[in-house]
């Protein structure tokens, strides 16, 4: 029996997950889990084969558990589930550790081969996204701006775009005002954009507005 530990933050998408695979599966046992704090405790008191990770999680980031699960429990293979479609995303999270990536969009059926395949030790990625990363990689297709962010300044601009403000920033990230308002400094530096509005207006135009990767853990000392 395959064991999975499902890790999304939102019931209904465990809920329509469980319904989509479970009628494909072959006797698959799924257990579920809201944050990545949740996943690391079940992780420690029973084993699994593989992870499914939305990179959008509260508290801990999906980059940050891809990283902890790679680190502390290298047997257990990641398998990333998100709404990004775009390189930049898979290249981080593959980065991270993942074993595979694919989007919510995904066939049924098509999530259930992504499954079996990471599990049994492979890698999955989607032909279109395969073939984009390579381009991007070897140069032949346009590396967007967004790839000169860090990991928390693509998670800052992606909240500012979100609508929150530097308190709340502050305070989901457990930092200080004055960090964030430095981080967001540089996201304008690197990006060369003077308001937040053309922030959001670029954060628009890259699609950044729907999912929130989290506080990664390269800066987690940062205060």
């Amino acid at each position: 029996m395959l064991r999975l530990l499902l890790v999304d933050d939102h019931t209904v998408v465990r809920e329509g997950l469980k319904r989509l695979i479970c009628p494909l599966a072959d006797k698959w046992s799924i257990t579920e889990a809201g944050t990545g704090y949740q996943a690391l405790e079940l992780l420690r008191h029973q084993p699994f084969d593989l992870a499914i990770v939305d990179l959008s999680l509260p508290g801990m980031s999906g980059l940050d558990l891809i990283r902890r699960i790679k680190g502390e429990y290298p047997s257990v293979a990641v398998l990333v589930l998100t709404m990004h479609s775009e390189e930049q995303y898979a290249i981080r999270a593959l980065q991270a550790g993942a074993n595979g990536y694919v989007t919510k969009d995904t066939a049924a059926t098509d999530l259930v081969a992504a499954v079996r395949k990471v599990a049994s030790g492979g890698v999955f990625l989607s032909a279109q996204l395969a073939e984009r990363m390579v381009l991007q990689l070897n140069g032949q297709r346009h590396v967007p701006d967004i790839q000169v962010l860090s990991n928390r300044e693509l998670d800052i601009l992606q909240r500012i775009v979100n609508g929150q403000r530097p308190v709340e920033i502050a305070n989901a990230l457990n930092l200080s005002i004055k960090t964030v308002s430095t981080h967001k400094r540089h996201v304008q530096e690197k990006l060369r954009l003077d308001s937040t509005a053309a922030l959001v207006r670029f954060g628009l135009e890259h699609r950044l507005g729907r999912e929130i990767l989290g506080p990664p853990s390269e800066d987690a000392g940062e205060a």
